[in-house]
């Protein structure tokens, strides 16, 4: 995985800290990232694997290739961050009921947490909400006509957090956080989608040489890639027993076999579509 800075998270984090205000930023941080790792959790699920992520001033995100996959996977790719941010949330709120003493120093974390909940559901590119609208529109009206919208979408609301970071001056209490957060969405919007995943390379010769229990699946030959997929366990050796519609066993594929078919299969055709009987 390789790691990127904004130059407007730095800018962010420096104005946070003379605010006095870098303890909530580097907890926004962490929940960031907390975030994008659920992102990545369900990008494994489907076979794809994070690349790059990079640190923004209103949160992360990450980069690699899911071309490919379903836009229903999409939408609940997308939705895997926010779920991690509210899931989060919740623990943070039964922690203070179970210990009340811990509040002090868990506030500034389950703050952070509700706020990307909420934030990341706006519908605006490169938010998780936007990418769900995208994916939305792009099943009745296609991904033209979506990117089209969404870039209206986007400018509409940076339009709308400017004129509240100027509404906020003339009132005397002025929100930088606004203007930060103003630019994000902008750049976002009009930067197109952003949210791609690489397709994951198991590699199991080092585990090898230390020996791996093996696993075996009994499967139907009717199940797809994806859902053959979910079966990988770090550190075990994976075989699948696939079995016709009669109960008859058609072939056994090794790990190996698994990773080479999947390197250049459609991860949503049945596995039959790839093996021959002996």
């Amino acid at each position: 995985m390789r790691f990127g800075v904004h130059p407007l998270f730095v800018a962010y984090g420096a104005f946070a800290a003379l605010r006095g205000q870098l303890i909530p930023f580097i907890a926004a941080t962490v929940c960031a990232v907390m975030h994008e790792c659920g992102h990545a959790w369900y990008a494994a699920r489907i076979g794809r694997r994070l690349e790059r992520l990079c640190l923004l001033p209103s949160g992360a995100i990450v980069t690699g290739d899911i071309e490919g996959i379903s836009l229903a996977d999409e939408v609940r790719l997308a939705l895997a961050g926010p779920a991690v941010n509210f899931v989060s949330a919740l623990l943070f709120a039964a922690l203070w009921w179970l210990w009340p003493e811990t509040y002090p120093y868990t506030e500034a974390a389950a703050a952070a947490s509700a706020s990307l909940f909420a934030v990341n559901l706006l519908p605006a590119l490169p938010l998780d909400g936007g990418r769900v609208l995208l994916c939305l529109i792009a099943k009745r009206r296609g991904e033209a006509a979506a990117s089209r919208i969404l870039k209206g979408v986007g400018a509409a609301l940076a339009a709308v957090l400017a004129a509240l970071f100027a509404a906020g001056c003339f009132a005397g209490k002025v929100n930088f956080s606004l203007l930060f957060f103003a630019a994000f969405v902008l750049g976002g919007s009009f930067g197109g989608k952003d949210c791609r995943y690489t397709r994951i390379r198991y590699d199991w010769r080092q585990n090898l040489s230390r020996g791996m229990p093996v696993r075996r699946v009994a499967l139907s030959q009717r199940c797809t890639v994806r859902q053959a997929l979910g079966y990988f366990e770090r550190g075990t050796w994976l075989e699948i027993s696939l079995f016709d519609d009669a109960g008859k066993h058609v072939a056994t594929l090794s790990q190996r076999q698994i990773c080479e078919l999947f390197s250049s299969a459609d991860i949503y055709r049945p596995l039959k579509d790839y093996i021959t009987a002996p």
